[in-house]
Parts: C-alpha cells; structure tokens; sequence
C-alpha cells in the first residue's frame, strides 16, 4: 500500500519501508512549541494532527502518516536537545534511570482520520560523564528526542524496553498498522 509520511525523518520512513509499505515523504512543517500546562498525550497528539492536516490538501486520496515523539522523565518533556550542552544535561537525568517514550501517531485518509498514543518504558544504565561526553561528541543525540538513539551507538547503554521497540526509535509501526486497517476497512496489504 502507498502511504503519505508527513515526517522528515529517516527512521520513521526506514520503519515503515521494512514493514512493507511504499511511502512518499511530505513534511507537515508546523510550529511545534508546547502550550502552557498542555498534557504529554495531548500535545503529541495535537502535533501529530496538524502534520497531518498540512499535507492533507496535497494528497487527499492517499492515507496520511504522522507522529510526534517525546520522552518523559519526572513530568518533563524532553524533546530534541537545542545543543549540546542541553544533550548532555537530558543524558544526565535519564542516566540509571527509568522513562518513557511518547509518539502520538494519526493515520488520515481524506477528512477520516485515527488516532493513538503509544508509551514505552525504557531503562538506561548509569553513565559516567565520560561516556555522556564521547556520545554527545559523535552528534547521533542532536536531533533525537531524549538526545538518544535506540537504533544507534546509544544502544549500549539500554538496559530493557517495555512495550514497542519501534516506538522508541520513533513510530508504533503496530499501531500504525492498527489504524490504517480500521480506517480504511481491510488489512492494507497492497
């Protein structure tokens, strides 16, 4: 099945290639700043949605893939570290530590469209500070919710992940596959 990716980002589009779908990447550019006192769900989700809604226009017929993820540490949001300094000060407070990852995930077809927030527990190991200063210093964390990659050199530090591996690279490729079949009626295997 032909899908639209409103996402410019490689992992998203690498997921669901190996899941079997042919994409067409369009980047929903939005403004992506956090309201006041918005909740975690609410603001992936809402950032999905408008994603989502920027590209509509320029494929109506094709279903519409979009997702914002987050991560979640001690009631902060952790987006994408805006240096490095802000790279190693995320790396410092999920170090030995439990969080979750937060994608919200909207699969649109026309004016239809389906929705989902996908959690997933993850454990990294305690770092030391060299080890937050060699990782910083490759640049994988510059543009990673977190400021780590799962699927990368960030790998050695992840001690367990509960729930959607997929997720934590950054799409519920599941839950995608979810929607998509509820929303167009039968299992989109073309």
């Amino acid at each position: 099945m032909r899908l639209i990716l409103a996402s410019e980002s490689p992992r998203r589009a690498e997921l669901l290639q190996a899941a079997g779908f042919d994409i067409d990447v369009i980047p929903g550019r939005i403004d992506e700043q956090r309201q006041v006192d918005e909740p975690p769900d609410d603001y992936v989700l809402r950032l999905a949605e408008a994603k989502a809604q920027a590209v509509s226009s320029r494929s109506p017929d094709l279903p519409i893939i979009a997702a914002d993820t987050i991560v979640l540490m001690d009631g902060h949001v952790l987006g994408k570290p805006s240096d490095d300094m802000d790279a190693a000060a995320m790396l410092r407070m999920l170090s030995g530590r439990i969080h979750e990852v937060l994608t919200g995930v909207v699969v649109r077809v026309g004016t239809r469209q389906r929705r989902h927030a996908e959690r997933t527990r993850v454990r990294i190991a305690p770092l030391n500070a060299a080890e937050i200063a060699w990782y910083v210093a490759t640049g994988e964390p510059r543009d990673k919710a977190g400021a780590y990659a799962v699927q990368g050199l960030a790998s050695r530090f992840i001690e367990a992940i509960e729930g959607s591996y997929s997720n934590v690279v950054g799409l519920p490729v599941a839950a995608v596959y979810r929607l998509l079949r509820d929303l167009v009626g039968h299992e989109p295997f073309d």
